[in-house]
């Protein structure tokens, strides 16, 4: 077992659930915010639920309603990703083992302790123009600071397999979460940088 997980995010693809689930993937990523040119839908969301065996799915929102975190977690989704201004108390009435919650980093970061009892929280570099899938990082001193706090961090922001292994040093996060990096273009994933990340994962720590 690796001990960094692997979160693949924004599938939009039978094929690359397949690839992904065959290479070992931890949690796979699927998104329902309209907004994102990796958006899939409630129809091809239920389609790709189904397929993914063997893995936590995760069904990343921005800002949703509580029917709609609900109506995912209801047609297989295990955890849902709360990626816009979603409060502790919206968390909390979902139930904080069901949820990762996205903190997007400019230069520092505070985070309610509360938010330990979350699945994880995730750490994503801020964008003016979008929630997240800037394929841009951030200073990871400011994750390896949150780690060192005690929180269970998913690492997100601009990972590829060029930089995941430095990422993995410095930061030592509970798990990695990469889209972009592993993509020909948006939403349409790269089988052979989908391999290469995971070899890169898996290489990281072993000096």
């Amino acid at each position: 077992m690796r001990s960094v997980r692997v979160k693949f995010c924004g599938i939009t693809r039978e094929e690359d659930v397949k690839k992904a689930i065959e290479l070992g993937v931890d949690y796979l990523g699927f998104i329902m915010y309209p907004k994102s040119p990796r958006w899939v839908g409630w129809e091809k969301l239920k389609n790709l639920l189904r397929l993914s065996e063997g893995v936590k799915k995760v069904v990343v929102f921005v800002n949703p309603s509580y029917q709609e975190v609900e109506q995912a977690l209801s047609i297989g989704a295990d955890l849902v990703q709360l990626h816009g201004e979603e409060s502790l108390e919206f968390a909390k009435a979902i139930g904080l083992d069901k949820v990762i919650k996205a903190f997007r980093v400019r230069n520092s970061l505070l985070i309610d302790e509360s938010w330990k009892d979350a699945h994880a929280i995730l750490l994503d570099t801020y964008s003016e123009k979008a929630y997240g899938g800037t394929g841009e990082s951030f200073d990871w001193n400011v994750a390896r600071s949150i780690v060192n706090a005690g929180f269970r961090v998913f690492l997100s922001g601009g990972l590829k397999k060029e930089n995941v292994q430095s990422a993995i040093r410095i930061v030592k996060p509970y798990g990695v979460d990469v889209s972009s990096g592993i993509e020909s273009y948006p939403g349409i994933k790269d089988h052979r940088k989908m391999e290469e990340f995971i070899h890169a994962v898996e290489n990281a720590l072993k000096d």
